[in-house]
This record gives C-alpha cells, structure tokens and sequence, in this order.
C-alpha cells in the first residue's frame, strides 16, 4: 500500500484476508482447532524449555559444588599427610634420642594421632559432602533431559500440525495430537522426577 492511496493485495494479503473470513462466511473448524491447538503447545513448550533451562543450570551450580568440596576434602586430606610426615619423624625420634627425651616425642606422636583423626572425620565429611552435590547434579541432569525430551516432542507436534493445516489431512492432525501428548506426558514425567 503506497501513502497515495493507491492499494494492491499481495497473494499472501489475499490468502490472510480469506482465512480470516473463514472462506467467505463459512466456518474453517479444521484451521481454527488446529491454530488454537499450536497456541497452546507453543505456550507448553516454552514453559517446559524454561524448565530445561532451569534444571540445566541446577545441574551446572551443583557439579561446581561438588568440585568444591572435592577440592576441600583434597587439601584436607594433604594437611592429613603432612600430620603423618610429622608423625613419622616423631617416631623416628622416639627410637634414636636418649631415654630422658622420649617422653616429648611419645606425647608428639599421640598429639599428631588425635589431629589425624580429627583432620581424617573432616575430609571424610567433605568427600561425603562432594558425592551428595553430584547426586543431586545427576538428578538435575535427568530432569534437564526429559524437559528436553518434552520440548521437542512439542515442538515436532507444532510442525505436523503446520503440515495438516497445509495438507489438510486428518492423519497428520491425528499425528500432531499423538505428538503432543507424548511430549506433555513426558513433561508430567519431568514434574514427578521420573
């Protein structure tokens, strides 16, 4: 359309304008069921993409948490090893000094055994720790995946269903709803943690 008044109706303008009239008055419940049905599977969709996003990211935190407390219980576990360095020595000592200066060494050795178990109960907890983030990372992961799984079932049902309005086909329709309700009960299945 110019700014001159002058208006000319494109192949594309025509075909909207006809659809919008329904094919000269009457009523297209075929396109219309199939429009109304991609609205609401677009609107599914993009809250189950949400939803793998979401848990993917989970998923991402949980792992670097886990990596953290690996790298804790890890210098834990070396402080535990120079604790056991010390020990040695002391007991080492114990058997080279003189009768009169073994008591120090004995008393070392047993100060060095208590810091041990001590370190030893804090790595232990923060390797449990580590193991327990990347459970949950692994759950998060699986949850990511069938988010996914149902986002692209969605997704395919919203192509058949272009594909039926063009074809009009009632199979592809048929398809197109199978489709999608496999992708809500695999979007249900994300909901329950299955």
């Amino acid at each position: 359309m110019s700014g001159h008044g002058f208006h000319v109706h494109g192949p594309h303008d025509h075909a909207v304008e006809h659809a919008s009239h329904g094919n000269h008055g009457d009523s297209d419940s075929f396109a219309s069921q199939i429009a109304v049905t991609t609205a609401i599977l677009a609107t599914v969709g993009a809250l189950f993409s949400y939803m793998g996003g979401a848990t993917q990211a989970n998923a991402s935190l949980y792992k670097n948490n886990a990596a953290i407390k690996k790298t804790e219980a890890s210098n834990q576990w070396n402080y535990y090893q120079s604790k056991s360095g010390k020990q040695n020595l002391a007991e080492l000592a114990v058997a080279l000094v003189p009768e009169d200066r073994k008591d120090v060494y004995r008393q070392e050795i047993d100060r060095y055994k208590k810091e041990k178990a001590e370190i030893k109960t804090v790595a232990d907890g923060l390797e449990a720790e580590s193991k327990d983030w990347d459970h949950k990372s692994d759950d998060q992961m699986h949850l990511h995946h069938r988010w996914a799984q149902a986002t692209t079932a969605l997704q395919v049902a919203i192509a058949l269903a272009a594909i039926a309005l063009l074809a009009r086909r009632k199979w592809l329709e048929w398809g197109m709803f199978g489709t999608a309700g496999l992708g809500i009960a695999l979007g249900i299945a994300a909901m329950l943690h299955v």
